[in-house]
């Protein structure tokens, strides 16, 4: 049961990263996969793509093809509606780990 609480916790947190990294650069599925094992979410691409492509449908990001090594290669961006969300994001955040810090 914790598993599954920590999982839905974190899920948000993955949101968090993948738009504060998309608005930074654009992103790839792969490459998101090994800067959120940097920050100890252990998470597959089986879970990371349906993620990227839910926000994708939510506005929240915008997604180019891209033919790398022979291959399509989806470069996400954050949108101006995800910049305004990670922005929010960043607010209640900053307010939660305000109050829990200690």
């Amino acid at each position: 049961m914790e598993d599954k609480v920590l999982r839905k916790l974190f899920l948000g947190f993955i949101h968090i990263h993948i738009l504060h990294h998309a608005m930074e650069h654009p992103i790839y599925g792969a490459w998101m996969v090994d800067e959120l094992k940097e920050h100890g979410y252990n998470i597959s691409s089986g879970t990371l793509y349906p993620i990227l492509h839910s926000m994708e449908t939510d506005g929240l990001l915008s997604k180019k093809e891209q033919k790398v090594e022979g291959k399509i290669r989806k470069y996400y961006t954050t949108t101006e509606k995800g910049g305004h969300v990670l922005e929010e994001a960043r607010k209640k955040a900053y307010e939660l780990f305000k109050e829990i810090k200690d």
